[in-house]
Formats: C-alpha cells, sequence, structure tokens
C-alpha cells in the first residue's frame, strides 16, 4: 500500500510541475497578427491560445522561446527574440513554407 501511495504522489507531483511548467512557458507569446503566404492569417493574444484562419490552432511548446501551432494542413513556428519580438514561419502541404509577416 506504501509502494502505491509513495507511486500516486510522484505522479501528481510530476503532473503539477508540468501543467506549471506550461503555464510559464504559453505566457511568454505575444500577441501576434501575421500573414504567411498563402493567405495564412495567424492570431494569438498574448498567453495565447493561438488561431490559424480563425480556427483555434493546437499548441506545442518546446520552451519558453519557441512554440508550434498546427492547424488547418499547416504549421506554424514561433521563435522568440532575446527582445520579445516573435519570428513566425510555417510549413504547409507538400513542404512549402516561408516567412510571415
Amino acid at each position: 500500500m506504501n509502494k502505491l501511495l509513495m507511486a500516486t504522489s510522484a505522479i501528481a507531483l510530476a503532473t503539477s510541475q508540468i501543467v506549471m511548467t506550461a503555464t510559464v512557458s504559453l505566457a511568454a507569446i505575444p500577441q501576434l497578427n501575421v500573414t504567411c503566404p498563402g493567405k495564412i492569417h495567424v492570431h494569438a493574444d498574448k498567453g495565447g491560445p493561438v488561431y490559424i484562419n480563425g480556427k483555434k490552432a493546437s499548441l506545442k511548446v518546446f520552451n519558453k522561446n519557441y512554440y508550434e501551432a498546427k492547424g488547418s494542413g499547416v504549421t506554424i513556428s514561433i521563435a522568440i527574440n532575446p527582445d520579445g519580438t516573435p519570428n513566425v514561419s510555417y510549413t504547409g502541404p507538400g513542404r512549402k513554407n516561408g516567412v510571415c509577416s
């Protein structure tokens, strides 16, 4: 019984740390309104979520300076510069890619 309680506690602790890390990291996304080649529109409020062509995208947090949003058949890469400004690019069907502005 003690091993089960210890395992459950360890899982709960690990889960809370992951949630806290994701929340802290997500807060680093700045407000975005960019257009990528192919008329792909990307919007994010400060802290997220990210929308691609008006639809909420799934977001993967790699670290506090790099994110990928996926949806509408494209992947949007968001890199945050040291001064807080974003670099946004996309990869679409057929490996089409480019820089968003």
